[in-house]
């Protein structure tokens, strides 16, 4: 027995180091495009180089920033713990008829300024930015600092046990006066998919070493749990619209981050294929986003979603990019969709109560263009000069 009992412990052991070595992978970057643009740079292609330039004068701003966990807030949660992310609803004000405003009423696409003076989504967008915004750099120049100071962000938001983000959202995006925490929340944590990639684009320096590569792991398998598990995010995944596109496209990211692609493949074969047929009319419009005040907003993030789910789904043996439903409906369809609009030979029908940008569907467009070559993104893009095509744009 006692034998038996080594034998498994060694081979626990084995497992585990072989886990922690499994280096992280670009999962949304693509790898390629990313190798070439590093090779115009280093060969002093004046675009390329320009472009690198700007991304390291970027990057060394980032290097003098302390870390602003999400322990730093003012507010308490309900649970009584900073560790616990806090978010609420933008687009709920208070009822002006009530004396404490409560329950707030919604105005969809008007932002209550009320809802900037919590900063945990700030706060979370910034380290996820900046660990990629830092991740590339490193790429590029191979300079420790950035490194380090990726680690040391990282650390400091998810893994330092005084100042870590607890792995759920049990109180994101909250209403006063109706609920403290909601499933809308979780739209607010999309930003996360970008720690893996900055992962996979530090590894090999001193800073991003195993041990940080697996703490970032078992925070990503204690998120993806709750994402699956709790009532708060099982109400986000009901969600037909932008919001039930960005909770899949979580949970297929970290799953693959993770290494649990059964679940990863499940979701995308079970959820996000049902999901085209809800979201997509045939002709590739998507009338859920198109009737919010924001439609062009709308329709250019939703589809962001879907391009990297598509993107995430290819290594798994499925095609997104050319699934259709009966009725034609797919990923397909909807990114050629915006091609007049972005040609000019059509106005949108619903003008954006705030000034729309292009800045994502361009994005979209140049990362898409090897799967539709049918897709005039030469003509787009010549209307568009000022538009930097980046292999890190999306």
């Amino acid at each position: 027995m006692r034998g038996l009992l080594l034998l498994l412990a060694g081979l626990l052991a084995t497992l585990t180091a072989t886990a922690a070595a499994r280096p992280p992978r670009l999962l949304l970057l693509d790898s390629a495009a990313l190798a070439a643009y590093k090779t115009a740079y280093r060969q002093g292609r004046p675009a390329e180089a320009g472009a690198v330039k700007a991304l390291l004068a970027e990057a060394d701003q980032a290097l003098t920033k302390a870390p602003d966990p999400i322990t730093s807030k003012p507010q308490l949660p309900p649970s009584g713990d900073k560790h616990d992310y806090l978010s609420q609803a933008p687009y709920w004000w208070a009822d002006p008829s009530k004396p404490d405003g409560k329950p707030y009423l919604r105005k969809d696409g008007l932002r209550n300024p009320e809802s900037a003076n919590m900063h945990d989504a700030a706060r979370l967008g910034q380290v996820c930015q900046a660990a990629r915004l830092l991740g590339l750099a490193y790429y590029f120049s191979g300079k420790e600092a950035y490194a380090a100071q990726a680690a040391r962000l990282l650390r400091a938001f998810f893994l330092d046990p005084a100042t870590r983000m607890n792995p759920n959202l049990n109180y994101g995006q909250g209403i006063p006066g109706t609920a403290p925490g909601r499933g809308f929340g979780i739209i607010e944590t999309r930003h996360l998919t970008d720690i893996p990639d900055a992962l996979a684009l530090l590894h090999g320096s001193q800073a991003a070493d195993d041990k940080l590569t697996e703490g970032l792991r078992g925070w990503f398998r204690q998120f993806t749990v709750w994402l699956t598990t709790s009532p708060i995010g099982l109400q986000e995944r009901g969600s037909e619209n932008n919001h039930g596109t960005f909770y899949d496209l979580q949970v297929v990211d970290f799953a693959r981050f993770t290494g649990d692609e059964a679940l990863a493949r499940t979701t995308l074969q079970t959820q996000t294929l049902p999901r085209i047929g809800v979201q997509f009319a045939p002709d590739g419009a998507q009338p859920l986003e198109l009737e919010r005040t924001r439609p062009w907003n709308y329709t250019s993030m939703n589809l962001e979603g879907w391009v990297k789910l598509a993107i995430l789904a290819q290594p798994l043996g499925l095609d997104l990019w050319h699934y259709r439903t009966p009725d034609g409906s797919g990923v397909g369809p909807a990114v050629a969709w915006f091609a007049p609009y972005l040609l000019g030979q059509r106005q949108p029908e619903k003008p954006d109560v705030a000034p729309p940008s292009n800045r994502t569907i361009l994005a979209i467009y140049d990362r898409v263009c090897s799967y539709y070559p049918a897709l005039p993104v030469a003509q787009v893009f010549a209307r568009y000069p000022a538009e930097v095509r980046l292999p890190w744009s999306l």
